[in-house]
Parts: C-alpha cells; structure tokens; sequence
C-alpha cells in the first residue's frame, strides 16, 4: 500500500495556499507602502484607532482602508483587537516617522516604483545577465542618482534610515581602538563613524565620499567636535592615508568582484602593513536557512551589479587586494564584520 511522503519540517500544510501566497507578494509591498505614506503608524502613536477613524484623519476611502488594515494584520504589521480598532505592534511601530529608529524612509525607498520596476526585470536578467536598473534607466543607479537630485535625497534618506541600527550594532560589536583614527570609505552622511567616535571620546575619523551625501553629514554635535572631518573623492582612485582603521560598510556588495579588486588594492596603497580593514555586509551562509543576505543579494542582482558573498568569496577577493581575512563577527543586525589586516 502506498503511503504519502512525510512533510520536511517546517512546510506549511497548505502548500497550494502558501505557494499562491508567496506568488502574490507584490501585493504586501504595495500595502506596505500604502501605509507609511498614508502615516498610519502615526496616527496610531496615541492609541487604537477604528479603520473609520484612520480614514478620516488620513483622508482615505474607509472600506478600503479597513481591508488593508486587515491584510496587514495577518502579517504581523499592526493588530486589530476585539472593538475592530487597530494598534501598533512592534513592528509596525518602525514605521512611525517620530522616533529616532523609524525605519519609515527606508521602506519607503525599498518599495519605490523605480526600484519595483526594476524587480520586473529579473526574468529577463536571469535568463541573459546583465543588470535590469540599468536597462530600465539607461545608465546605472549612482550615475542616475547624480542626475537627479529628488532621488538622491530619496536614496540617501532611505539608506540612512536603513543603516541606523546596523551602525549602532557594528560599534557596539566591534573592539574599536580607543585611540587612532577610523577611515569611513563610501560612508554616506556618516551615521556609523557617528556611532563609533561616540563610544570613544579620545577616537577622530575621516568620512570619505562623494559630495551629496557628505553635505548632509550627521557628525555635528558638541561631543564630536574637532575630532573629524569629511573629505571628498573617488574611492577607486585614492582614499585618505593615514588611518588606522578603515571602514567599508556596503559598499563591497554593490559592486562586481572586479572592482572591489580595484576598489580593495586603492585601500591597500593608502594602508601600511597591518592597518586593518572592516568590511560589513552580509556574510551568506550555507544552506537552506532563511537570511535577510540572501534577499539582499537578489535586490543587488536588479539594482546593481554587486552581490552578497560568503566568508570564503571574501576571504579570496581580500587576498586578491593584498589582505589576509582575519576573522568574521557577527552583530545584533543582519550583517556581520569581516575583519582583515593589510600584508
């Protein structure tokens, strides 16, 4: 007598069902969006509120209104309780645009048409390569950014807003030299060298980029003052000498391996013989089990021409750049730090 195969663990007994709901996706980013910038979080701040309240202070159409909420809901992002109101969850709570953590703009940015179009493209990009952005926009994603500056703004705030708890999780996590000085290659507004010369009164730092981002830098303050300084450039030309720590935080995956070869040899020239180098990205592991890296490494396939890499393909583009892979740390967010030293 036949009898059914056992379920792998963890497989939903529905696996119809799940599979449809995987399928339609598109349809949660696209609510997901609707909600932060309809700011129903906000509205929330103070208290459950019924979808018919939302709707007039928001000035949306209720019915629908209420079904999003619904949908919602079945996800984990807001709760609604036993009166048909709504409340936040913690979750939900990130989309607030009033707390220091607010992660508002960045899935703002993450569900732009710009950035789903592109995902449109992925059929097309796995069947012959290439990248899908730069065949929708005709030129690539940071040449793109310099021609418009809305975007721009839209992008780095985005990133910053993405980056907040990634910063604060790397000075934790990593033993910082309490003296020295810490090179930020490609570190945006600077929220990381924030975090880290924040920790360590006696630390100075170098925030090195191109210029829009560094002229909305976030290294004023009186606790920080004199200890830093921004300096414009192109990394793959020359980076500032002189450090003692350098710093490459995303930067690595959205590039192709050929060009963090370069990119990491114009770090190597700058570097005397064992500075170290932290690289923070994610670090793939193997298998099957879920990491945010590998949805990452998808969106850097149609937006970049970067990928996400494993301890090893780190370990192999580092000896390539003339650096020995030390060891690799793990932080409170999703990537790690790979450590190397200059040989």
């Amino acid at each position: 007598m036949a009898t059914s195969s056992p379920r792998p663990t963890g497989e939903p007994a529905d696996i119809a069902t799940h599979l449809m709901d995987q399928a339609m996706g598109h349809l949660f980013s696209a609510a997901l969006r609707t909600a932060a910038l309809h700011r129903v979080a906000d509205h929330l701040a103070r208290g459950p509120r019924t979808p018919e309240q939302l709707a007039e202070a928001t000035g949306t159409h209720p019915p629908h209104l209420r079904r999003l909420l619904r949908y919602l809901a079945a996800r984990g992002i807001f709760r609604e309780d036993a009166s048909g109101a709504y409340q936040l969850t913690p979750t939900a709570r990130l989309l607030r645009t009033d707390i220091p953590e607010s992660l508002h703009s960045a899935v703002l940015m993450a569900t732009d048409g710009l950035f789903t179009q592109t995902t449109a493209g992925l059929e097309e990009a796995v069947r012959q390569g290439g990248t899908p952005f730069e065949r929708l926009v005709g030129q690539p994603l940071f040449t793109h950014l310099a021609s418009d500056q809305a975007a721009r703004t839209h992008y780095d705030d985005g990133i910053s807003a993405l980056a907040l708890p990634v910063d604060e999780a790397v000075a934790e996590s990593y033993p910082f030299p309490s003296t020295g000085t810490v090179v930020d290659i490609g570190g945006g507004r600077g929220g990381l060298l924030r975090a880290v010369l924040s920790r360590r009164p006696e630390l100075t730092g170098v925030l090195f980029d191109q210029a829009p981002p560094l002229a909305r830098h976030l290294l004023d303050g009186d606790e920080l003052k004199g200890r830093w300084r921004t300096e414009e450039g192109d990394f793959l030309t020359a980076v500032p000498t002189g450090g003692d720590v350098y710093v490459l935080k995303h930067v690595l995956h959205g590039l192709p391996d050929d060009t963090c070869r370069r990119l990491l040899r114009t770090c190597r020239a700058a570097m005397a013989a064992g500075t170290r180098l932290l690289i923070v990205d994610c670090v793939l592991p193997p298998g099957n089990a879920p990491h945010f890296g590998k949805t990452m490494d998808v969106a850097m396939l149609t937006v970049t021409d970067g990928r996400e890499r494993s301890a090893e393909e780190f370990a192999t583009l580092l000896a390539a750049g003339g650096f020995r892979l030390t060891r690799v740390l793990p932080t409170a967010a999703f990537p790690s730090i790979v450590e190397a030293v200059a040989e």
